[in-house]
């Protein structure tokens, strides 16, 4: 791997940590909403992902095509989710909750699917 797709890697787990830690810092809360770092971080995971696959195919790297897919369609989700939901001062703490196992189920696909 070198050393760019390392920095990005970086920068996408620095990301799903924004996201996560932005979705639990809202758990608390009586009334939760969208923070800027739920926001920043969906953004950036969504974009240095895709940049990943990018320097993974520019490298010649095996990439699984599938796994790859069903991530960009969840980051997708979440994005889109994060997004539209943005504008309001409050969500359901259903919708935070979506948000959160989203999040999870993106990272397990991540690291459980080889």
């Amino acid at each position: 791997m070198g050393l760019a797709q390392q920095i990005v890697l970086l920068l996408h787990l620095i990301a799903f940590a924004a996201l996560f830690g932005g979705i639990l810092v809202q758990v608390r809360r009586p009334e939760p909403e969208v923070n800027a770092a739920m926001l920043h971080g969906s953004y950036t995971m969504l974009i240095t992902g895709v940049v990943l696959v990018v320097l993974a195919e520019v490298n010649d790297d095996p990439t699984n095509h599938l796994k790859i897919g069903i991530k960009l369609a969840v980051s997708m989700i979440i994005t889109f989710l994060v997004i539209i939901n943005r504008r309001f001062s409050s969500i359901p703490r259903g919708l935070l909750m979506l948000l959160g196992l989203f999040t999870l189920g993106n990272a397990t696909l991540a690291v459980v699917w080889q």
